[in-house]
């Protein structure tokens, strides 16, 4: 039997295991599993056959998904000695570590400790992982034999034929692996929280206790994670909300909907007023839709049928209107005001519009998560020959505010879903459309097979952050049904009736959540263009109150957003709790500065900038918030 790995080739005798396979061609190392054609195979399968083998490790994504199948099942065999009898359920989501679920059992840190201590033992007895083929009639027998009522219940509700099981140590369960061949491949481990949580998420059925893990190849790695769920918790928008004092939430009366605190409030304007300034400077115009639209127009644009689950509804004068979750029709009602020429188009329609989506109470977080946000959203409406170079423009808008706040970010094409409107021509043509775009912008992209929006594909754009975690923020969405749906024309060169095609395109996405993203990016010390406070002008004495008004008026006259703060405290006190305020320039006054009519100047790192007039300061200020401009080639025109 002849086997390719690596450009090895090897021989070696028929029934050898893949990772006999592997050792022979010298690429054991750190493997998990091989790759056979389309197929992962167990390194304890036997081969039967000459063929390739592509290894596969940790940094693959197969290789992190069977290393940590595995370890759900080391948790599930450790959670089964520990508590014995109870029904352990497993589940899994992807790039957000493994956990089990256990009903009915309150999980204290104590016992979280001994759940991971005896994992540890079955790690370091590296326990086998065994395959078992089976008939469902018999995988439901040997479940109920067992009295593991959620397993019967899923493999029921499986297809008939054979299930696939696993074996590891004295607990069976259902899976399809492949796994790692015994326990002891699992170098590093960290059991991080427990949560509550209903089964299937029904809030109709029992609860569980749910217990979240993470596994890595070494343990420096699994240090450097854990110290960045650490640096995460610190940078958490909701703590630092509350602390900046930005906005605040009352589940009691208003669940997934936020207050925005006079602070937050400034900061959001500023960023809204940017946005409209940048837009309109793009070509965009200002438009505004009603928060209500008669239930008709949903069916007509498809939401009601594929999207209703997550709108919500109300009732005028016997009529059915939906409150709107999306800003599209609106635009569409609006381009239709009169017949357009070709002239006359692109029409690039931008809103900062509020809208509204049924979110389950269960997934509510923070900013992050909300029932009512407001989108910066556009929708341009072109001849079919304009809308590449219209996308083209979107993703030079993409880069420019990417570039101005700092975040790196990857492009991902989503194609035609199996819940879609429209003809199999128009998905063609407008997937194609956004290929070609982003092709001509010289970006690289990956292709997310059938995640586009049910009218039409999309670009989305992911962000990294400053600690390293991926974000959906932008989405560029290319439309041929609406148009056709809502009947929008326009009249071409030629003196007829064309259909022109419509890009839906948001940039921040929801402004509360790149808010809430942002806050976690700059670990709330905003560039000093967004903070709410720019400078905070601190007295040693009461003597110098005086002058430190007068200060602080001089500064708001230059456009600086100042405060003073007069208190009678210790200037180090002072000090420390603006630093704590993030903001950006502290300016302290005594005697002599009064007498120079200067300040002291310190930044929120600490720095001390040394004694500088009103006029330095105000100088000092707007270069800092022109800075981050010049990255995305815009200019600051901010007063």
């Amino acid at each position: 039997m002849k086997i390719l790995c690596n450009d090895q080739r090897v021989e070696l005798p028929a029934e050898s295991t893949v990772l006999d396979c592997l050792r022979a061609a010298g690429a054991e190392g750190a493997v998990l599993a091989a790759m056979r054609g389309g197929q992962v195979l167990a390194l304890n399968e036997p081969l039967r056959d000459s063929c390739t083998l592509t290894p596969i490790t940790m940094d693959d994504e197969e290789g992190r998904r069977i290393y940590e199948r595995s370890l759900r099942m080391i948790m599930l065999l450790a959670a089964r000695r520990l508590f014995p009898g109870e029904q352990v359920r497993i589940e899994y989501s992807a790039g957000q570590g493994v956990f089990v679920r256990l009903p009915g059992l309150t999980l204290s840190p104590e016992l979280v400790a001994q759940l991971e201590a005896e994992m540890q033992r079955i790690i370091d007895a590296a326990v086998p992982f065994e395959r078992m083929d089976i008939s469902k009639a018999d995988a439901v027998k040997l479940f109920n034999d067992m009295g593991e009522p959620y397993k019967v219940e899923l493999i029921e509700g499986l297809e008939d034929g054979t299930i696939t099981l696993y074996r590891n140590g004295d607990f069976v369960d259902l899976c399809r692996g492949p796994h790692i061949p015994n326990a002891g491949f699992v170098k590093a481990f960290k059991l991080l929280s427990v949560a509550g949580a209903y089964w299937r998420g029904d809030e109709k059925n029992r609860m569980l206790s749910r217990i979240y893990a993470t596994a890595f190849a070494d343990a420096k790695d699994l240090k450097e994670y854990l110290n960045r769920i650490e640096e995460a918790k610190r940078r958490d928008h909701r703590k630092l909300g509350k602390e900046l004092d930005l906005f605040a939430f009352h589940e009691d009366v208003a669940a997934g909907m936020v207050f925005w605190l006079p602070k937050g409030m400034l900061l959001r304007t500023i960023l809204e007023d940017f946005l409209r300034r940048e837009h309109i400077k793009r070509g965009y115009q200002l438009v505004q839709g009603p928060q209500v639209l008669r239930r008709e127009l949903w069916e007509q644009s498809g939401h009601y049928a594929n999207y209703r689950e997550n709108m919500y509804f109300t009732e005028i004068e016997g009529d059915v209107h939906g409150i709107k979750p999306m800003n599209c029709v609106s635009h569409m009602l609006i381009y239709n005001a009169h017949l357009r020429s070709y002239r006359e188009l692109p029409q690039r329609y931008f809103e900062l519009g509020v809208v509204h989506r049924h979110e389950k109470s269960g997934v509510l977080h923070g900013l992050l998560r909300v029932r009512q946000f407001t989108q910066d959203d556009a929708h341009i409406i072109c001849a079919p020959e304009q809308l590449e170079d219209e996308i083209i423009g979107v993703i030079a808008l993409v880069r420019d505010l990417m570039a101005l706040f700092g975040f790196q970010y990857r492009v991902v094409i989503s194609t035609k879903p199996a819940k879609a409107i429209g003809s199999d021509e128009a998905w063609e043509l407008a997937t194609n459309a956004l290929i070609k775009a982003v092709e001509r912008a010289n970006l690289s992209y990956t292709i997310n097979a059938g995640d586009g929006a049910f009218y039409g594909p999309k670009i989305d754009v992911k962000v990294t952050d400053a600690i390293g975690r991926e974000w959906q923020l932008s989405t560029i969405q290319c439309d041929f049904t609406l148009p056709e749906r809502f009947e929008l024309e326009y009249v071409g060169q030629d003196g007829e009736r064309h259909r022109p095609v419509m890009v839906h395109r948001a940039i921040l996405g929801s402004l509360e959540r790149f808010i809430g993203v942002l806050t976690e990016h700059y670990a709330g010390a905003f560039p000093t263009w967004l903070a709410p406070v720019q400078a905070k002008i601190l007295t040693v004495t009461d003597a110098q109150n005086a002058f430190a008004e007068e200060a602080c008026e001089a500064l708001m006259k230059q456009g600086i957003r100042a405060e003073v703060d007069t208190r009678n405290e210790k200037l180090g006190f002072k000090v420390r709790e603006a630093q704590l305020a993030k903001i950006p320039y502290i300016l302290v006054v005594g005697d002599k500065e009064v007498e120079a009519r200067s300040v002291n100047v310190r930044l929120r790192t600490g720095e001390n900038l040394g004694v500088k007039s009103l006029d330095e300061v105000a100088a000092l200020v707007q270069e800092d918030c022109a800075e981050p401009f010049k990255r995305g080639g815009m200019s600051y025109r901010f007063s």
